[in-house]
This record gives C-alpha cells, structure tokens and sequence, in this order.
C-alpha cells in the first residue's frame, strides 16, 4: 500500500515536471508579440478594392500598388496607381522603401505577381495590403474604371 502511494507520488511528481518543462519550451518556441500581429494582409475582390479606393480617394494615405511592368502600366492602369516592376532586380528593396504605415491596395495582370508582393510585404512589415483578386483583368471584368477609358 506504501509503495502503491510512493508511486503515484513520484508518478504525478514526474508528470507534473514533465508539463512545466513542457509549458517553458513552448513559451520560449513562441514568437514574441510585436506590431505584425496587427497587420491586415488580404484578398478582396474587385468590386470591394473599388469601394476601399473610393471611400479614401481624398486621402494621401492610400495607395494603389500596379506591379506589372511599366509597358502593362502605360497601357492601362486604375487612376492613380503607382507602378513597381515585379520583375525588377531592385523590386524588393522598391519595395521597403515605401511607407509600411500606409494603406495599400496592390494587382497585377491575373493576381499571380500581386500575390507574392502580398507576401513579401507582410514580411517586410507593412501594416495594411489588400490584394485585388484576378488583378486588372479581374477589376476590367466588372466594368471598373481605368485611366485608358478616361482617355476615349
């Protein structure tokens, strides 16, 4: 009965050892809280990307990031973009240099190039991007304006 009690002490004991050790690797393993948490990074559609543009139009702190490249962009692009060559050696560190506090509503052609920019921003730390499913194609698809309709 003894040795029955000295068990299940020294069992519990080990258990209970087991789990702080436990409890103090996955607190350690766990990344500390920091302002990436907070970011926003999502798809949305082109109809909502038009509403998002709208509704802050009169606002410096919104941007419309076109990586596409400059011939695409020249071609047609949504009023008011700015254009990053996705396929720029200098593209990333193009990239960094703009304000990670803004808001930013990236495309491309298809969605393919504004997708990995999505990811690479999020890794940069940028705070809010919205990425325009289906890209411009998506966007002209639903009858949004662009600037090459401005011009006719």
């Amino acid at each position: 009965m003894v040795n029955k009690t000295i068990k299940s002490l020294i069992l519990g004991a080990l258990i209970i050892g087991v789990l702080q050790v436990y409890s103090e690797v996955f607190a350690e393993s766990d990344p500390p809280k920091t302002d990436s948490q907070t970011q926003v990074i999502k798809d949305i559609t082109p109809d909502d990307a038009f509403v998002l543009i709208e509704k802050n139009k009169d606002s410096s702190n919104l941007v419309i990031l076109d990586v596409r490249t400059p011939e695409e962009f020249e071609d047609e692009h949504i009023e008011n973009a700015i254009n990053l060559d996705f396929y720029s050696e200098t593209f990333k560190d193009d990239l960094g240099k703009l304000d990670k506090n803004k808001i930013y509503v990236t495309h491309c052609q298809l969605g393919g190039r504004s997708a990995k920019t999505v990811v690479t921003m999020k890794d940069l730390g940028f705070v809010e991007v919205y990425n325009i499913t289906g890209g411009i194609a998506g966007w002209k698809s639903k009858g949004l304006p662009t600037n090459k309709q401005k011009e006719n």
